[in-house]
């Protein structure tokens, strides 16, 4: 290693140990007791140009995968990666990211998560975790680091037929009672088991929720994944400054207004908040607005409100915990739902019954489904019913009657909402269809259905609506990951964030290298797994102080070193998509947001995506791409990805 990485066993710093590559064909590891393995240190390269969380998993990722691969054959990689601040005093970094390639768009999958897993994997010795192969048979893999000897951690394959069909709250259940309560615990639900194409990984009640992470891990037999850490805590490289820096932090955070909102109310004010700045989508975004929804306003959730849910070492406990005490779902209760999951079976579907969205989300994070293309899978299936898709043939309908089973497919129908998530995590008549994504249920319809599919890369499209603020929108476009909010989020147009500059939500053009400032700092952040609900007063310098002190490797520290790293993070996906057959023509929106005005959007109402062409040229000029999008080879040089 070089002079400024410190030298000692393994990597210095709160770097746990290493990476752990397994497959899951590995005879050692379905033998009773299993089999040794111990994390080996990363590249030195990979420290210096990458830190560590995001950075090493697309690092990793890259070099495992085979162009081409389908996401669901067992070549594909499933790599779980925690960050070198986790499982540390700093708050706010305990999460952990899965990375693959995602069988719903054939692109690179990211998905984030929070909980006690993260810290779990860091204190049982493992950075990162990549898992190749199939298990025979539907299986749990345990990683029993509860020896305490960092070189003495055991990874066992269990076969787990008896887990077959359970729930992700069963399934956890079942497995804290055989493993004990230190164990933590990552696993599928019934969605995951039959390759729903957008399945989560779940975690107590939080859940890596985009891009069917879970269905890769159910296209390998795993139907969960056991940590058992021992007791130990991990030290900064210097640690009277990470102390002062992590103290300071703190005492600037807990007298912020965000902190005392995000601990009392979480994103929920998010639907107020959008609704007026007119950009919520309602009914597969077809308009801004809807009748009834001030009941999905902050007070109404806060009437059902009974505690807060911190993940590891949080002081934020943005987590809010809420309990129906009347009505027809008197007994439903939801660890949510956020902001994204009230929109996405709220107003995307035309609900605007507080109780009943508990009820859907908390049945989401159950069968193991991500709420927003649950949601907008739903919302699209009730687009082609209004305009009388849904029928026989002979009357012009693509979807038979039979298919739906019965269902009157009406917006806002709580009971229809219900039935439909449990069809499509069974993929159980039109749940089979709606199973596989809206793209590809509009590419078996055909009939023009593509029109009604809001998705981005084949990923649904989130909670703004693009034509409302065009930076955030057409962010969701050039995702490496397809329609995400958490790619890039435009904070300068929803919150008038001033850095790097103002921008106008309305304005045509002159976006496109705020897109990319955005997708860089939102890189960086990731590198360390930092929680967007829980960055409140924190600021670049803050973070490379923070990084520096924690690892001791001083250009970690250095804030023009870690702005190119971010930008190599975020080229170097963009190139694993290049690989994979993507360009200018996949960073797309659908069709509506540029044929189709806003409809009863306040001050948006009128507004469409103009200059989509423009803002794209601008985008990748700002990178460092051709005009396909693909990284030129003077900016791969640049990069050191050459």
């Amino acid at each position: 290693m070089s002079a400024s990485i410190p030298p000692g066993p393994g990597l210095p710093g709160t770097y746990a140990g290493g990476l752990l590559a397994l497959s899951l064909i590995d005879p050692d590891l379905a033998r009773t007791g299993g089999a040794r393995r111990e994390p080996a240190p990363p590249p030195e390269s990979w420290v210096r140009d990458y830190a560590g969380g995001r950075g090493w998993g697309i690092r990793w990722l890259t070099d495992l995968s085979t162009p081409g691969t389908d996401p669901l054959a067992p070549q594909n990689p499933l790599v779980f990666v925690t960050g070198p601040l986790g499982a540390t005093k700093a708050r706010g970094f305990s999460r952990w990211i899965v990375m693959t390639r995602s069988p719903l768009t054939g692109a690179l999958a990211r998905s984030v998560c929070g909980g006690d897993f993260g810290a779990a994997l860091k204190f049982a010795g493992i950075d990162g975790l990549a898992l190749t192969g199939a298990a025979a048979e539907l299986s749990v893999l345990v990683l029993d680091a509860s020896a305490g000897d960092p070189g003495a951690l055991r990874a066992e394959l269990v076969p787990a037929g008896e887990l077959q069909g359970l729930d992700t709250q069963e399934t956890q259940r079942v497995l804290l009672k055989k493993y004990g309560d230190a164990a933590k615990i990552a696993c599928i639900g019934p969605a995951g088991e039959n390759l729903v194409r957008y399945a989560t990984i779940t975690h107590g009640t939080r859940t890596a929720s985009r891009c069917g992470v879970g269905t890769v891990m159910g296209s390998k037999n795993l139907k969960a994944l056991v940590v058992i850490p021992p007791r130990r805590r991990l030290e900064a490289a210097d640690p009277a400054a990470f102390e002062t820096l992590v103290r300071d932090h703190y005492e600037r955070m807990k007298v912020h207004p965000r902190f005392a909102n995000m601990r009392t109310a979480g994103t929920i004010p998010m639907t107020e908040k959008v609704h007026y700045i007119g950009m919520l989508s309602v009914k597969n975004f077809q308009t801004a607005t809807l009748p009834g929804l001030e009941n999905l306003y902050t007070d109404a959730f806060q009437a059902m409100k009974t505690g807060n849910h911190a993940c590891w070492g949080c002081a934020t406990r943005c987590g809010q915990v809420h309990h129906v005490r009347f009505g027809p779902f008197a007994g439903e209760w939801s660890e949510g739902p956020e902001y994204e999951s009230v929109w996405a079976l709220g107003p995307e579907v035309g609900l605007v019954d507080p109780a009943a969205i508990i009820a859907a989300d908390h049945l989401c994070d159950r069968l193991g489904l991500d709420t927003i293309s649950s949601g907008v899978c739903i919302g699209f299936l009730f687009e082609l019913a209004q305009r009388g898709l849904v029928g026989p043939a002979e009357t012009g309908g693509l979807v038979s009657p039979e298919a739906v089973l019965g269902l009157d497919l009406a917006w806002g129908d709580a009971a229809t909402i219900l039935e439909l998530l449990r069809m499509i995590a069974s993929r159980e008549g039109i749940g089979d269809l709606l199973a596989e994504g809206t793209r590809r249920a509009a590419e078996t319809l055909g009939g023009g259905t593509d029109h009604y599919a809001m998705h981005a890369k084949g990923l649904e499209l989130p909670a703004y609506d693009p034509r409302g603020a065009k930076a955030h929108g057409m962010g969701y476009a050039v995702s490496n990951i397809g329609g995400s909010h958490m790619y890039g989020y435009a904070r300068q147009e929803i919150s008038a964030y001033q850095e790097p500059r103002p921008l106008d939500p309305q304005a045509d053009t002159e976006k496109g290298d705020v897109i990319a400032w955005n997708q860089i700092r939102k890189a960086i952040e990731e590198t360390l797994i930092l929680c967007n609900f829980a960055d409140t007063a924190m600021d670049l310098p803050f973070l490379a102080g923070t990084l520096r002190s924690t690892t001791g490797i001083e250009e970690l520290g250095d804030l023009d070193h870690l702005w190119l790293l971010g930008e190599r993070i975020v080229t170097l996906e963009r190139q694993f998509n290049v690989r994979e057959g993507f360009s200018r023509a996949d960073d797309r929106l659908p069709e509506r947001m540029f044929t189709e005005p806003l409809v009863d959007a306040g001050p948006n109402t009128g507004e469409f995506i103009r200059e989509p062409d423009t803002i794209l040229d601008e985008y990748y000029a700002a990178l460092g791409y051709d005009d396909q999008g693909r990284p030129t080879p003077a900016t791969l040089e640049r990069l050191g990805l050459s």
